[in-house]
């Protein structure tokens, strides 16, 4: 006799356990975000900023930049400088490059983080590119600029922090480019006609 389990059996619990996969993948998302709310890791940051500032020229912190790529992202990303001294309260800017090395034309999205996660509150954008996604054609070069405003009620604790980008590979879920101008073309020209 077989110890093998019957076939509808297997075929049921492996049904089940794909199920089960595919709703873990589901949760993570809100799971990572209690996680790190809990632990106080991976500050994130908020939209485009709309206050005004008074500029607290006694008080410099240190604004560190990384750019990473998320797994299966080939862009090269990079800030144009490591870091910058801001007065808090003054609007500053850094550039970043992203190049696309492939021969076909790619859609990203960076999320930002900010560290330490305290001064993830005081820390405002009023100007990412992380707001809108990034197409760039193949060969493609281009500089995305983040205008900040470090806020003047940073804890007095804070002299450093650090903005870290991560830049998802985005382009299966957009429908191809040039396809989707192809087929508005036909479609123009034969309303033409």
């Amino acid at each position: 006799m077989s110890d093998s389990l019957p076939t509808p059996r297997l075929v049921l619990r492996l049904l089940l356990l794909v199920v089960a996969m595919f709703a873990f993948g589901f949760a993570l998302v809100p799971i990572y975000d209690v996680m790190c709310k809990a632990f106080g890791i991976n500050g994130k940051t908020a939209g485009a900023y709309q206050g005004v500032q008074t500029v607290d020229e006694d008080r410099e912190v240190r604004v560190q930049f990384l750019a990473t790529n998320a797994s299966g992202m080939v862009w090269e990303f990079k800030p144009v400088a490591d870091q910058l001294s801001v007065h808090p309260g003054s609007s500053r800017e850094m550039r970043f490059i992203a190049y696309n090395p492939t021969d076909k034309p790619m859609t990203a999205q960076a999320v930002p983080s900010v560290s330490p996660s305290k001064a993830a509150a005081f820390f405002h954008k009023t100007e990412c590119f992380c707001f809108t996604q990034q197409v760039l054609q193949p060969g493609e070069r281009i500089e995305m600029p983040v205008r900040f405003i470090v806020d003047r009620d940073l804890p007095a604790d804070v002299r450093h922090l650090t903005l870290a980008y991560t830049l998802f590979d985005i382009t299966s879920r957009q429908p191809p480019v040039a396809a989707v101008s192809q087929a508005s073309l036909v479609v123009a020209k034969e309303s033409l006609q």
